[in-house]
């Protein structure tokens, strides 16, 4: 799922803190950000604000890294995105479930794709590499075989338009390609994710897809 690299020049600019394991990975990416003007980088105190987007750094996700998601996304309402190594299948679904709406390959962590995610998890929005997606719904796929019997929570719904949303946004589709390819305003496929993720209690897009894949929506 992705974003286009774009801010409106009256924004304010994204607060950014980052979080690496070593001074070298930290000054790396604060030399990718700190030339783009939409982008303000902010120490660990002021990122505790809620809004702020925390960039994190891992080798993988492992149970500290974890930790520190929760923290960021739960406690100090941050947005987060996750630049890792590698990650598992196991791992993937708990990381999108924590809250996790960014991730990136540290090898392919460039500038312009550092700022798209960083940009795309203000918003909201998801943003995958394609493998990771399809390991997503491989993932997904499997859990609803091993949950067959039970069938889809038809209690929680979703409606026709959620789920031809979530369908495109599934597909890798951001806000105005959505709009756009359902002939809709980009407020309303906004609306459309904001009530289904209020409602259904759900992080951000990412985690809205996997939950209307894992229930067999979509």
């Amino acid at each position: 799922m992705r974003k286009p690299v774009a801010a409106a020049a009256d924004a304010d600019p994204v607060r950014v803190l980052i979080q690496a394991p070593d001074p070298i990975t930290r000054a790396g990416a604060v030399s990718q950000l700190r030339q783009h003007p939409g982008v303000e980088l902010v120490d660990e105190r002021q990122g505790q604000e809620s809004g702020a987007v925390a960039v994190l750094f891992a080798e993988t996700p492992d149970e500290s890294t974890m930790v520190r998601l929760r923290r960021l996304v739960r406690n100090d309402g941050a947005r987060a995105v996750l630049v890792v190594s590698r990650i598992r299948e196991a791992e993937l679904l708990a990381v999108i479930e924590c809250g996790v709406g960014a991730i990136l390959w540290r090898h392919e962590t460039t500038a312009q794709r550092l700022l798209q995610a960083v940009l795309a998890a203000s918003c909201g929005d998801g943003h995958l590499p394609s493998d990771l997606l399809g390991r997503l719904i491989t993932q997904v796929g499997q859990l609803q075989r091993s949950t067959a019997g039970r069938g889809a929570a038809q209690g929680a719904g979703l409606g026709t338009r959620e789920v031809d949303v979530l369908r495109l946004v599934a597909e890798g589709m951001d806000t105005g390609e959505i709009a756009m390819k359902l002939s809709y305003s980009e407020r309303t496929v906004k609306n459309v994710i904001h009530g289904l993720t209020t409602r259904l209690h759900l992080r951000n897009r990412a985690h809205a897809v996997a939950y209307a894949l894992r229930e067999g929506y979509i």
